[in-house]
C-alpha cells in the first residue's frame, strides 16, 4: 500500500499533459521585452512624423519609400502586434493567438531568408539598387530634415565617406550643384569634412562651412585632408568585408531566437491541447 501511494504522488508531479510554467513565463517575458521595443519605435516614427506636420501635409513626404521615421513605424507596429499576441497568447494559454504569433514569426523568418539567398544570388543587382537609393537620398537632401539626418550620421559617423562613389556625386543636388546661385554652389555638405576640418581646434566649434567649394575645379589644393572622397558604396563595402563575422553572428543570433520562438510556441500550444484533451475524458 505505501509503494502504490508514493507512486501515485509522483504520477501527481510528472503529469505529462501539464503545461510548461517554464516555457510559459519565458516566452511571456520575451515577448513583453519586444512589446516594449516595438512601442518606443512606433512611437519614435509617430513623433518624427508629428514633428514634420506629415499628418496634416501628406505632400511634405517627397518619397515614401526614403523616409526614415516610417520604417520606424512599420517595423514598430510590426513588433508590437506580434509581441502583444504572444504575450497575451501566453497569458492566457490562447491557442489561436499563438498559432497567429507562431505564422507571423515564421512568416518573417522565410522572407528574410529569401532576402538573404536572393541577396547573394544577384548581388550585382543589389548593389545597383542601393545606389541608385543612395542616390535619390542625395536629390532629396534638404527635402527631408529626417533624411538629412540620416545621410550626415552616415557620412560623418559610421563610413566617413562622402556621395555614392565619390563626392563629386553631390552635383546632382540642386543646392550643391555647381550652378546654383547659392553660398552652397560647388561644395559638400559639412558631413563630409574630416575631423581636422570640421571641429576649429581653438574655440571647439564645428565649421558648418568647410565643404564649401570642395567640387570646384580651378582650386589647386589636396581635398582629401579637408574631406572624405571616397563614396559611401565603397566605403560599405569595405566595412562589411572588415566585420563579416560580428554581421554574420547577428544575422544568426536573430535567426536562433526567431526559430526558437516558433518552437516554444508550438510546444505550448501542444501542451495547452493535451490539458485541454485530459479535461474532456
Amino acid at each position: 500500500m505505501p509503494n502504490k501511494r508514493r507512486s501515485y504522488g509522483y504520477r501527481s508531479r510528472r503529469d505529462r499533459t501539464e503545461v510548461s510554467c517554464c516555457i510559459k513565463y519565458l516566452m511571456f517575458g520575451f515577448n513583453v521585452l519586444f512589446w516594449i521595443i516595438g512601442l518606443l519605435l512606433l512611437a519614435i516614427g509617430l513623433w518624427a512624423w508629428a514633428e514634420k506636420d506629415v499628418f496634416h501635409n501628406v505632400t511634405r513626404l517627397t518619397n515614401i519609400a526614403l523616409d526614415p521615421a516610417l520604417l520606424f513605424i512599420v517595423v514598430g507596429m510590426s513588433m508590437f502586434c506580434m509581441s502583444f499576441t504572444g504575450c497575451v497568447g501566453a497569458l492566457r494559454e490562447n491557442t489561436c493567438l499563438l498559432l497567429f504569433f507562431m505564422i507571423s514569426l515564421g512568416a518573417i523568418f522565410i522572407l528574410e531568408l529569401l532576402i538573404g539567398i536572393l541577396g547573394f544570388v544577384y548581388k550585382d543587382w543589389v548593389r545597383d539598387s542601393i545606389q541608385s537609393q543612395v542616390k535619390n537620398m542625395i536629390v532629396n537632401y534638404r527635402d527631408d530634415l529626417d533624411l538629412k539626418n540620416l545621410v550626415d550620421w552616415v557620412q560623418q559617423d559610421w563610413l566617413n565617406c562622402c556621395g555614392v562613389q565619390s563626392f563629386k556625386d553631390w552635383e546632382s543636388n540642386i543646392y550643391f550643384n555647381c550652378s546654383s546661385p547659392g553660398v552652397e554652389a560647388c561644395g559638400v555638405p559639412f558631413s563630409c569634412c574630416k575631423p581636422g576640418a570640421l571641429i576649429h581646434k581653438e574655440e571647439n566649434l564645428i565649421n558648418r562651412h568647410c565643404g564649401f567649394e570642395m567640387m570646384k575645379t580651378e582650386h589647386d589644393f589636396d581635398r582629401a585632408t579637408k574631406i572624405n572622397t571616397v563614396g559611401c558604396i565603397p566605403s560599405g563595402e569595405k566595412w562589411l568585408e572588415i566585420n563579416l563575422i560580428p554581421v554574420a553572428g547577428v544575422a544568426v543570433g536573430v535567426a536562433l531566437l526567431q526559430i526558437l520562438g516558433i518552437c516554444f510556441a508550438q510546444n505550448l500550444r501542444s501542451d495547452i491541447h493535451s490539458q485541454r484533451a485530459k479535461w474532456t475524458l
